[in-house]
């Protein structure tokens, strides 16, 4: 399959972002429920790095249940200016910066975690993303990928959705995104197993559930 593909969703920047962030933070229990179910997989001091955190909420719930490390890489300028906010409003050091999935401004062997959530469909180089994950981990770390799998049923969809508990109208846009954009962009289990076969990780562990998918990889 195809190593590259252009991204078609919209440019989180300005109003876009600002509007993601908004909207997202109401659902921040699906961040603390990760954070927990991922923190008993980092040593103490661990350290994480989170590629494409957004506004930061799972890099800030982590943050409050350990002593870890804590890193954010955004290619989006604006979601890095929201997540050093948001960190800083909660009180927390973590370090947000700007760059890009698939070429990472970090040594080799640095980090314990590797994590990205509901970001990876909308990588340009896939493949290259997931060779840096596997290059910027440290002997024995683990890389998390979550995202939407392609063959998310409708119902699947409406129930994300209504558990996100937003007002009438950003529902009704949260649905569309999900229908006509995130949906489209998304990967079936084959074509990611595809893609890891073609890095050194070679092969890892997916987990299905609801409209996503989560895959282990062990460097």
């Amino acid at each position: 399959m195809t190593t590259t593909k252009a991204y078609k969703g919209l440019p989180m920047e300005g109003i876009i972002a600002g509007w993601y962030a908004r909207t997202t933070v109401k659902d921040l229990n699906r961040h603390k429920l990760m954070a927990r179910q991922l923190s008993g997989q980092i040593p103490a001091g661990g350290k994480v790095l989170e590629i494409a955190p957004g506004p930061g909420y799972f890099c800030i719930e982590l943050a409050k249940l350990g002593n870890f490390q804590i890193t954010g890489l955004d290619i989006s300028k604006s979601f890095v200016e929201i997540s050093r906010r948001n960190a800083a409003e909660a009180g927390l050091k973590i370090d947000f910066r700007q760059g890009n999935a698939s070429a990472m401004p970090f040594s080799d062997g640095l980090f314990d975690f590797t994590f990205c959530q509901a970001a990876f469909k909308n990588f340009s180089e896939p493949v290259k993303a997931i060779a840096e994950m596997y290059r910027v981990l440290k002997p024995t770390g683990t890389a998390v990928i979550v995202d939407m799998r392609r063959d998310a049923s409708a119902d699947d969809i409406e129930r994300e959705v209504k558990g996100m508990h937003l007002d009438r109208i950003n529902e009704m846009m949260v649905r569309w995104t999900f229908k006509q954009m995130l949906l489209k962009s998304a990967y079936s289990i084959p074509e990611m197993e595809s893609m890891v076969s073609q890095t050194p990780f070679v092969r890892g562990r997916i987990d299905v559930g609801g409209i996503g998918f989560q895959i282990w990889l062990k460097k």
